[in-house]
């Protein structure tokens, strides 16, 4: 029988899911990218250790303390109780890629096609979504003060809601 610390992690969303912002980059942090791939974190990080060359810092990177503790914050993870002792690394598009050349499982292999789909989907989304918002102020300079408010509720539209916050308490449903 496996023990719970060597234990596989089952990834319960999906690659589009698991990509975040940080830097002004999608990145997938490493849990996500071990749970993708089939792998334990420790695996991961082991090979990215061990094949230092083939990440550098556009590829994967260490998050802050301050990083960390804002994603955390964001996220609803473990306060430290039990979880995470160490900070988690980042992998770009071209990181997760190269960290599915250096696992070598086939689980990996097949999974690299969805990581790379899943932020080429992310990247038409941001550019479809900039180019909306070119034609909108082409527009707006184009007619005078009396379309400002449809212009206004058109940027609240395009500006993406905050994330929905867990509720706190006993719900009886």
């Amino acid at each position: 029988m496996k023990s719970v610390k060597n234990a596989k992690p089952v990834l319960a969303r999906t690659p589009e899911q698991c990509i975040t912002r940080l830097r002004g980059q999608s990145i997938l942090l490493d849990t996500d990218l071990a749970a993708l791939y089939g792998v334990t974190v420790k695996r991961l990080n082991e090979q990215v250790k061990r094949n230092a060359k083939r990440f550098p810092k556009d590829f994967a990177f260490q998050l802050t303390a301050k990083e960390w503790e804002n994603l955390k914050s964001h996220t609803a993870t473990s306060s430290g109780h039990g979880g995470r002792r160490k900070r988690p690394y980042a992998f770009t598009e071209h990181g997760a890629i190269m960290a599915a050349n250096v696992l070598h499982s086939e689980q990996a292999e097949t999974m690299s096609v969805a990581v790379v789909r899943a932020f080429v989907k992310l990247r038409r989304m941001a550019l479809s979504v900039e180019g909306l918002a070119r034609k909108v102020t082409a527009l707006e300079q184009k007619y005078d003060d009396h379309f400002r408010v449809v212009f206004d509720a058109i940027r609240q539209l395009m500006t993406p809601p905050d994330p929905p916050r867990r509720k706190i308490g006993f719900d009886a449903d």
